[in-house]
């Protein structure tokens, strides 16, 4: 630890970078903290600490005079806040991705699902004195290369329609999401049509601590009442089912009703919880009569559950490149041709309302 703590020069001023390289500004009023992560960084041939602040007033100025591709932000600042600042980060600099780095308190959980619900593509929690391990450094470093947009995104492939039987049509629409997926998930369910009332699922990779807070939040994004899964929960129209983190969520049915549960078996993706127990399940509880929805997120979790929707007879729809923070699970569902629409999150909302036979 002691070797982290030791300070780590930046580029020099007029010093030329490469154009792959992640070019990282870090705003965080602990010189500690700043130290630490300029040092985990700054080991890696592929990324550069632009600048290190310590004000939320600094870092926009230096945004507006350095290109800078992931910025690292802390919410609790003294002068402006981190939440406070996020929107002028954002307007200065729109290619730019923030990365939050949220503390374990209650209010820390609160501010940071808010973030992500303004535009923060994602987040990690700071640990306590001596958490800065390797096993740290290693998550840190991959959420940067992620949020890194190397690809060509004008190039992204248009959906490629592999059915030719009309579609089922819909009595449950079902999101996966994961970074990114907070913002995406808010223009979404703020243009769902009020008479559109059929039960939504929600399953979004987020730390199990943040979960409650994010249920409030999406309650309020929808105006309609938010339900944490659990084992027996009845499924009814008009509500939001929404995954805890600590479980993946499945759907059976008795009869003509429909029932929650949890389950905690490994899947392919590694992701717990996992948006394909979710999808696959909902495909047969409802006879394939699911409009299956991928937002922002990376890896490929819900692409398996997606054909599943779609070979009984469901409907998927997958946001656009040019709308995520990180194209990866829509990108995987679009490219398997099975996308009935690739566009951004309200629009997505309007093909689903009119799946289901609602016009906005």
């Amino acid at each position: 630890m002691a070797a982290m703590l030791q300070p780590q020069p930046g580029p020099r001023p007029g010093a030329s970078l490469a154009a792959d390289t992640v070019r990282v500004l870090l705003i965080d009023d602990s010189l500690t903290v700043r130290t630490v992560f300029s040092r985990m960084i700054s080991h890696e041939d592929d990324m550069a600490v632009v600048a290190g602040v310590g004000t939320a007033e600094l870092g926009i100025r230096e945004l507006a005079r350095s290109p800078i591709d992931v910025v690292l932000l802390d919410l609790e600042m003294p002068g402006m806040g981190g939440l406070e600042a996020l929107p002028k980060i954002l307007a200065t600099s729109p290619t730019t991705r923030v990365l939050v780095i949220s503390s374990l308190t209650a209010e820390g959980a609160e501010h940071t699902v808010a973030a992500l619900r303004t535009g923060a593509a994602d987040t990690m929690l700071k640990p306590r004195p001596g958490g800065f391990n390797e096993d740290y450094r290693t998550q840190l470093l991959g959420k940067i290369r992620a949020l890194k947009q190397v690809e060509n995104v004008a190039a992204a492939p248009a959906p490629i329609p592999r059915r030719t039987a009309a579609p089922h049509c819909p009595e449950v629409i079902a999101i996966g999401a994961s970074t990114g997926g907070i913002h995406a998930l808010n223009l979404f369910l703020k243009a769902i049509p009020p008479r559109l009332d059929l039960p939504i699922f929600i399953t979004q990779h987020l730390p199990p601590s943040f979960i409650p807070v994010f249920a409030r939040q999406m309650e309020v994004a929808a105006a309609r009442e938010a339900v944490l899964v659990g084992d027996g929960t009845e499924i009814t129209r008009g509500k939001l089912y929404i995954a805890p983190g600590h479980g993946h969520v499945k759907v059976s049915r008795s009869g003509a009703r429909r029932f929650g549960a949890l389950a905690y078996e490994p899947v392919q993706s590694g992701c717990m919880p996992s948006v394909d127990p979710m999808f696959a399940s909902l495909a047969k509880a409802y006879d394939g009569r699911v409009a299956g929805v991928l937002l922002s997120g990376m890896g490929r979790d819900g692409t398996d559950g997606a054909l599943a929707i779609h070979e009984s007879g469901g409907q998927v729809f997958a946001q656009d490149a040019q709308s995520c923070a990180v194209w990866g699970m829509p990108r995987a569902v679009t490219e398997t041709g099975i996308a009935v629409a690739v566009c951004p999150p309200a629009e997505l909302a309007a093909r689903v309302a009119q799946s289901a036979g609602i016009s906005v």
